[in-house]
């Protein structure tokens, strides 16, 4: 089983129409998604890597039934489009975009709070169903269906774990790039509750990274899962008031401390990698001891 995405969703790319969103796009097709849809206001009539492309989002789930969306337009764009997805009542939006003023995401979160959309990001690159759908910019290849869900604040770590996680024997339900920036769509405590009541998911790697209070809050959580988490967090040696890679990356006096965050995943059992090498390993002794 997978979470949120699976081999019959159908995906809308907006700015399919550009360069990014056709690399992408064809890139997630070739993997087997189902991309029914491109929309480019102005551009609705065309095609696209086949695809047919709508002016509006509305246009295109009347046309397609797509129930999901993959975004690629530049950042002063951004919001209206996920407007645009709420509207049209999409169950998953995946905001690949970065730059996204944080008064635009404000205004999203808030929109979200009264709708079934589930965002992931912005600022991040999606999510994977192994061997059933990808959303957004993770390379296919690198995935194998297994037991292991993966949730991550980071992208560039998020293909190097789970390639390692592959590479060990360890395959995934499903991994979420939740993305780095201070006001998101779904976080750590969103997607948690998902693995846990997904029946083939036996364990989850979760990734996090220097900054905000998300991995303190999510370990509250873990403390009730009945199945086992891998932590592991990014950062730990950038100094405070030094920003590392993401938005939401920075200590700021006491808050988002690397210290912190190993004290609360430690706390609700969780053991934390030291190296992304290690990872493998204790998802491993952690699966082996869920299986007794």
């Amino acid at each position: 089983m997978s979470i949120l995405i699976d081999q019959n969703t159908k995906v809308l790319v907006q700015g399919l129409t550009g360069r990014e969103g056709q690399f992408h796009a064809q890139q997630m097709i070739d993997y087997g998604t189902k991309v029914v849809a491109g929309v480019t206001p102005g551009k609705g009539g065309t095609e696209a890597l086949g695809v047919p492309v709508f002016d509006t989002v509305k246009d295109a789930v009347s046309a397609t039934g797509a129930n999901a969306a993959c975004i690629f337009v530049p950042a002063r764009f951004a919001m209206d489009a996920i407007m645009e997805d709420i509207d049209a009542g999409l169950d998953v939006v995946v905001a690949i975009t970065d730059g996204i003023p944080t008064q635009d995401m404000i205004k999203v979160v808030n929109a979200l709070r009264k709708t079934k959309t589930t965002l992931i990001g912005p600022n991040c690159p999606g999510l994977t169903s192994a061997g059933k759908c990808k959303i957004g910019i993770m390379p296919g290849n690198i995935f194998k269906q297994g037991p292991v869900g993966v949730i991550s604040r980071s992208g560039t770590l998020t293909y190097e774990i789970v390639d390692e996680l592959t590479r060990a024997g360890l395959g995934q339900t499903t991994c979420i790039g939740i993305g780095g920036d201070p006001v998101l769509g779904m976080r750590f405590i969103d997607a948690l509750p998902l693995f846990e009541a997904d029946p083939e998911t036996e364990a989850v790697v979760l990734v996090g990274e220097i900054g905000g209070s998300d991995e303190e809050i999510a370990s509250e959580y873990i403390k009730q899962m009945t199945k086992p988490v891998v932590g592991f967090i990014s950062g730990r040696s950038a100094p405070p008031g030094k920003r590392m890679g993401h938005a939401g990356a920075i200590i700021s006096g006491r808050t988002g401390t690397p210290e912190a965050k190993l004290e609360a995943l430690t706390a609700a059992g969780v053991p934390v990698a030291d190296t992304t090498q290690e990872i493998p390993t204790l998802v491993a002794k952690a699966l082996q001891y869920r299986q007794r």
